[in-house]
């Protein structure tokens, strides 16, 4: 049996201390039946040395949860592991750059369809009450730049003051009223090819679609009408040797899809919703060994 490693939290972090071995036992329970076993290895114990992960034949960064409250030691882990020359996927250097959330802009300027978004150093109140003006809407949402599962993200109305804002580098966008109503559809792609398709929706009155704030997730039989194009359309712009991707997407007012993220790094494959349970996913893995 072949052995990978699947990069976890770091142990001193406790945040997702009762979800991140669930996840672990849904990806290990696909991958045995490929003949792949998993040897987890916490990321924080392989920030200046990539060694011990350059000795496997595989690593994947699925489970490092947290890492955007790390993001200095994050990126300096990306530029370690490189220079090792380790075997991970998806690359080092897309774990880098899909860290920060401004590569929704570099999408865009590729013809990718995102939300307007205003980029900002540090978010201020005046940046806010500008940004209304600027979209023309009454509530928007804002949120740094590094961030995961909502982490310091707020839905603000016009005339209400920010608290507890972002630090660092953020973006503001229009607030989708469509997250209510319709919620944000993922696709999963595992080795260039669909494996499955998850609406998720938040609890009435929320914003989050995360589990964690009460999101309830869906599968659906296949990709709602034009959300498999805007997937191929983004994969196409990234342009970049990705195992797996997860691509989320909302409806905006006219109709249309926007893209809202793609997950290259740490994203839940929400494999209990996915045919033969990973299955896809442990085939593109073998495929890549």
């Amino acid at each position: 049996m072949t052995q990978i490693a699947v990069l976890t939290p770091d142990p001193s972090d406790p945040s997702y201390a009762g979800q991140w071995p669930g996840v672990l036992e849904r990806l290990q329970a696909a991958l045995v039946l490929e003949g792949i076993a998993v040897q987890p290895l916490a990321w924080t114990d392989h920030i200046e040395d990539g060694s011990r992960l350059a000795a496997f034949p595989l690593v994947l960064p699925l489970i490092v949860w947290g890492y955007h409250r790390d993001h200095a030691r994050w990126t300096r882990a990306c530029a370690t592991w490189e220079a090792a020359g380790v075997r991970m996927l998806n690359p080092p250097s897309v774990l880098t750059w899909n860290s920060d959330k401004s590569y929704l802009g570099r999408l865009g300027e590729r013809g990718v369809t995102i939300p307007p978004t205003l980029w900002v150093e540090g978010v201020t109140q005046a940046d806010v009450d500008a940004a209304f003006d600027r979209f023309g809407v009454e509530t928007v949402v804002v949120k740094p730049r590094v961030s995961g599962g909502a982490w310091q993200t707020l839905r603000l109305s016009r005339g209400e003051l920010m608290q507890g804002a972002p630090e660092g580098p953020s973006m503001i966008q229009p607030y989708l009223p469509s997250i209510e109503t319709e919620g944000e559809t993922s696709l999963l792609i595992f080795g260039g090819q669909l494996s499955h398709v998850v609406n998720k929706r938040p609890v009435n009155g929320d914003f989050r679609i995360q589990v964690q704030f009460g999101g309830q997730y869906v599968a659906l039989p296949e990709p709602p009408e034009g959300a498999w194009d805007l997937a191929q359309q983004t994969l196409a712009a990234i342009d970049e040797d990705l195992l797996y991707a997860r691509i989320d997407m909302a409806r905006r007012p006219d109709g249309g899809w926007l893209l809202m993220e793609a997950e290259l790094i740490e994203p839940d494959f929400y494999l209990g919703s996915a045919p033969e349970g990973g299955r896809r996913f442990a085939a593109a893995v073998k495929a890549r060994l």
